[in-house]
């Protein structure tokens, strides 16, 4: 079966974005591991808010998502959208059974590239199986969270960390299934 991958950039004390979802925090200055798992990733789970903002820094940068990312599928998980663009797949009915049966398939990784809420509801499900942070030197003190309020304790296990000579500290964990 595909893992699937939480990978994202994160601020010291927990932050995906700032007050008003800003992101101007997140090094870009060289690749801290990117290339590598792209090597590993075929598909990406993507919810509408991480949708629509992506688009609109794609629209403005070539297309590209992230830079450097090559083609995978991409499923871009909401209620609200009716449709998406050309090649994406729009995924609006029973999100769990829907990833359930996506991570199934055959392939590569699948990359959970963002959402809150989709992030939430996969966590809650057990559907996560990896986390890879990369740990900004940077408290913004206030934004929206990484993780929402739990009802129990998830054990990690670390598979590799790797410190940059920026501060940025890139943390590897599977996640323990019960």
């Amino acid at each position: 079966m595909r893992k699937l991958v939480l990978g994202l950039a994160v601020t010291l004390d927990g932050y995906i974005e700032g007050p008003n979802g800003e992101y101007d925090w997140c090094f870009t200055d060289q690749d801290y591991g990117l290339n590598e798992f792209f090597t590993r990733v075929d598909a990406i789970f993507i919810g509408r808010k991480s949708y629509e903002m992506a688009q609109q820094y794609a629209d403005s940068n070539n297309g590209e998502l992230v830079p450097g990312m090559p083609s995978m599928t991409e499923y871009v998980f909401s209620k609200t959208l009716k449709s998406v663009k050309e090649g994406a797949m729009l995924v609006s009915d029973d999100s769990i059974a829907e990833a359930r049966r996506i991570k199934e398939q055959p392939g590569k990784d699948i990359w959970l590239f963002g959402g809150a809420s989709l992030t939430d509801a996969l966590m809650k499900e057990g559907l996560v199986d990896e986390l890879w942070m990369s740990v900004h030197p940077i408290l913004l003190g206030t934004g929206k969270p990484l993780f929402r309020s739990q009802e129990s304790r998830t054990k990690l296990t670390l598979l590799e960390s790797k410190t940059y000579e920026t501060g940025l500290v890139s943390l590897r964990y599977s996640i323990d299934k019960k």
